[in-house]
């Protein structure tokens, strides 16, 4: 069992940048992947960035615009993700999400998911 929190949410002018944190708890030791999706408000959820200890860098739907990293210690197992010139149409709920497994932007293989933070961007 996983357990995730996100925060950071907030308003946001269009171009500007936010930066989300997702903090994990539970049985984190299984953990390989952690991942931000969002969710536009009657649309799928999509695809943000990703992160994965055992097999490769960050990766990212926009690499031009986001920043993401995740870590782990005896502490803390967390993601942060630094979104950057945000589009006004994007205004979505954030969600955090974990997996066993080493799937980048596979909605499917995610185990656990966080509540989500939401991002307003005004015009």
């Amino acid at each position: 069992q996983v357990q995730l929190v996100e925060s950071g949410g907030g308003l946001v002018q269009a171009g500007g940048s936010l930066r989300l944190s997702c903090a994990a708890s539970g049985r984190t030791f299984s953990i390989a992947t952690m991942a931000w999706f969002l969710q536009v408000p009657w649309q799928e959820r999509e695809f943000v960035a990703a992160g994965s200890w055992r097999y490769g860098p960050s990766y990212y739907a926009d690499s031009v615009k986001d920043r993401f990293n995740n870590s782990r210690d005896n502490a803390r197992v967390q993601a942060c993700l630094q979104k950057n010139g945000l589009d006004p149409e994007k205004t979505a709920v954030y969600y955090c999400t974990a997996s066993n497994k080493t799937d980048y932007d596979a909605i499917s293989k995610y185990e656990y998911w966080g509540q989500g933070t939401k991002v307003t961007v005004s015009s």
